[in-house]
């Protein structure tokens, strides 16, 4: 549905909602436009497990899981505008079937097999962000007074480079501080 030269997925009286699966930052100039005169919720479905659905074959489960936590993958490219109040973001946990084919020229590391298209499955859980302090609320307890990526890596359960897209969201969003760098890291604080 065209809005003000853009094109928008869900078009409510009081609320525009965008479901937006990867790159958030080429929404940057589409919500630069729009937040300032309307409401916008945007839905960013993470598939937790992953169904692979080959012809001839039984469907098997795939190893990659995702969680919450993947959505700073995405918000390191527009951190701060979580804290916009006419942005609300809902992080939508589903299970999905991914249909796939054989195709030799797909690259090596697919096993020669291209996806043509994801199926869902089950929706598992849904995280509402209405703004910074939810978003706080995956800052792991238990951490040090002074901590760095890798406590939050330890802490959250999550690798060293989510860590780090978390801690760039959360210093953005003044939730952490930056109390000084070390050969070992960059510490932080709680605001």
């Amino acid at each position: 549905m065209p809005l003000n030269g853009f094109i928008v997925d869900i078009r409510r009286p009081g609320l525009l909602v965008e479901i937006q699966t990867t790159a958030f930052g080429a929404m940057g100039r589409k919500f630069d436009q729009l937040l300032a005169e309307h409401r916008i919720l945007l839905v960013h479905p993470i598939a937790v497990h992953t169904y692979l659905q080959r012809p001839g074959r039984k469907p098997r489960k795939s190893p990659r899981h995702g969680s919450v936590f993947d959505i700073f993958a995405e918000l390191v490219s527009i951190p701060t505008l979580i804290d916009h109040p006419n942005l609300m973001l809902d992080v939508v946990l589903v299970s999905v079937d991914e249909v796939q084919k054989h195709d030799r020229r797909a690259r090596r590391g697919r096993g020669g097999y291209r996806t043509l298209d994801r199926v869902l499955r089950e929706v598992i859980d849904i995280h509402p962000f209405r703004g910074p302090q939810d978003l706080a609320a995956l800052l792991p307890a238990g951490l040090p007074p002074r901590f760095t990526t890798a406590d939050i890596a330890t802490h959250a359960g999550v690798s060293r480079t989510v860590a780090q897209q978390m801690a760039y969201c959360f210093r953005a969003l003044e939730i952490i501080l930056e109390l000084h760098r070390t050969k070992v890291g960059i510490h932080y604080s709680r605001r």
